[in-house]
């Protein structure tokens, strides 16, 4: 790989991991604020239902969870296991395609019901 891919790569992860310290704050709060309010997870559903917003929301927390850890992966295999090259790009490929449409289903059946 060359050193601006390298860049580019180091620059997502980072980015990935600011992104992904919001959602996580964000979600814990909401989460928090909920359950204190006396809320189920039926009537939180409901409230997130047909919400453009939270749809918004999760899609780019699926999105910087699929950045983040595709990378960390790719990073942990070149590192622990000597896996480099095409092979391990294509299969962290498909794992991170797989993240990214498991969490937007998810996010997609939270609202839409």
């Amino acid at each position: 790989m060359s050193a601006r891919a390298q860049t580019i790569v180091w620059i997502a992860q980072r980015a990935s991991a600011g992104v992904l310290a919001v959602c996580v704050a964000v979600h814990l709060v909401g989460i928090i604020l909920a359950v204190q309010g006396g809320l189920s997870a039926a009537e939180i559903l409901d409230r997130t239902r047909g919400q453009y917003g939270w749809l918004a929301f999760y899609g780019v927390f699926v999105l910087a969870v699929t950045v983040h850890a595709t990378i960390g992966l790719r990073t942990i295999c070149a590192e622990w296991l000597a896996w480099r090259g095409r092979s391990c790009d294509v299969a962290l490929g498909i794992y991170g395609l797989l993240i990214l449409v498991m969490g937007l289903r998810a996010a997609l059946s939270v609202f839409a019901g």
